[in-house]
């Protein structure tokens, strides 16, 4: 389920951010960037609806998305 970030509050919408940006095996390439400039990054690419948070119910897990990841995924239906 697609959680538009405008609903969440500044304190838990910079928990989801930093949350996703700390995760092992996030690829930033060969320059260092520091937490504040990644949560940055992410929230540009949120305003900007080229990221999506999604909260997964069956694990009650929030994740960050692409938004061509997150249409796939919408237009795939789920094997039940």
């Amino acid at each position: 389920m697609e959680v538009p970030y405008k609903m969440l509050s500044e304190q838990a919408l910079r928990g989801v951010i930093e949350e996703f940006v700390s995760r092992e095996g996030t690829d930033y390439g060969d320059r260092i960037y520091s937490l504040d400039e990644k949560v940055k990054h992410v929230m540009g690419q949120l305003v900007r609806g080229e990221a999506s948070i999604v909260f997964d119910q069956e694990t009650e897990t929030c994740s960050i998305v692409g938004a061509e990841q997150l249409r796939w995924a919408l237009l795939t239906p789920e094997d039940d």
